[in-house]
């Protein structure tokens, strides 16, 4: 998972699968949208005017509980 930040558009990328993938996009509201690729899964989530959607400019903390990973 690789988590980037765009200052200059106060823009959120969370990318849940690396490489590429054919995308199709799924807005959730104005701000959210996901992008699902082949089979149904979640490649990637992006956030539009960031900072006031995390926490009114204030990035919370990331919690990650019961996550498992393989080390490559």
């Amino acid at each position: 998972m690789k988590i980037s930040y765009d200052k200059e558009v106060d823009a959120v990328y969370i990318k849940l699968i690396e490489g590429e993938h054919q995308c199709r996009t799924l807005r959730l509201n104005d701000e959210i949208a996901l992008n699902i690729g082949k089979g149904e899964k979640l490649v990637g989530i992006e956030i539009l005017d960031a900072k006031k959607v995390l926490a009114n400019g204030n990035i919370p903390n990331v919690l990650l509980d019961n996550i498992q990973y393989q080390l490559a």
